[in-house]
């Protein structure tokens, strides 16, 4: 399907949920869900590439994914190696570059060397930047993240909301603009807490394994109408209420995501 190229969020975040669901539907183990995900993602990834999305971050592994059984914990962990060990090529050709959010120290070590040797090996790309979110919680990153700002003895009082940032995994990450989960459920799950103060959300009721690029494009479209109007949507659907008229009074403009959406906050108190 076409897209207005116009329209295409800078970040788009995604919480790639519904592969053990999936599997389980079709009497598979968990593992061929986690299989047929990953080829999702790496279609995904692909068709954001080319409408000239910046940042697409994965949720690719939690910090309480931990909790899942260990084989199918170890299962992740040599998916995650080989993938990152395998895709040199096609990151090469699409122009992704690959930067990794969450405590890396606690990875195995054989996962940590794949890991720094992907964001090495495509440091200068100037495509696509794809953010794998492994061994990541949001509490994590902004507590690890405060930890640090303690340890710099910074006088509290001249901290700001940028400084905070500074200190997070990827301090460049701009703000989600549009957050897509998959597999029915309406939560962040711990997942970018601090970007997505000012994001869209779409929620989808499609399976990760079942979800495509006409699926993703038509999610970016959604965003792209909430962009001019309110911006809630559940399931799929948008609440219609102002569709394409521009944040807070009828003035005529538009304002950029993030700024829009916090007018209206401050609009609505």
């Amino acid at each position: 399907m076409a897209i207005d190229i116009s329209a295409v969020p800078k970040h788009i975040g995604i919480i790639m949920d519904g592969n053990g669901r999936w599997a389980k539907q079709r009497k598979l183990p968990r593992t061929n869900g986690h299989k047929e995900g990953l080829t999702v993602a790496k279609q995904i990834v692909k068709a954001a590439a080319e409408i000239g999305v910046k940042y697409v971050t994965l949720y690719t592994f939690s910090t309480e994914n931990w909790k899942r059984a260990q084989e199918e914990v170890g299962f992740l962990m040599n998916l995650i190696k080989g993938h990152l060990r395998a895709e040199f090529q096609f990151y090469k050709d699409n122009g992704i570059r690959i930067k990794h959010l969450g405590n890396l120290s606690g990875l195995p070590v054989e996962v940590q060397k794949e890991i720094i040797d992907a964001i090495n090996e495509t440091a200068e790309f100037t495509g696509l930047t794809v953010v794998l979110a492994i061994n990541y919680g949001g509490r994590d990153e902004i507590t690890r993240g405060l930890k640090k700002i303690i340890s710099q003895n910074i006088n509290p009082d001249k901290i700001t909301e940028n400084d905070i940032s500074s200190y997070f995994d990827v301090p460049e990450l701009p703000d989600v603009d549009l957050m897509i989960r998959t597999g029915g459920e309406l939560r962040l799950s711990n997942f970018l807490l601090w970007q997505t103060a000012y994001a869209e959300f779409v929620f989808s009721d499609i399976l990760w394994p079942d979800y495509n690029k006409d699926e993703f494009y038509k999610d970016i479209e959604k965003e792209a109408l909430l962009h001019c109007g309110h911006r809630t949507v559940r399931h799929g659907e948008i609440h219609a209420a102002a569709l394409y008229q521009p944040a807070g009074k009828a003035d005529g403009r538009l304002y950029p995501r993030g700024a829009r959406a916090e007018l209206q906050d401050h609009q609505q108190l």
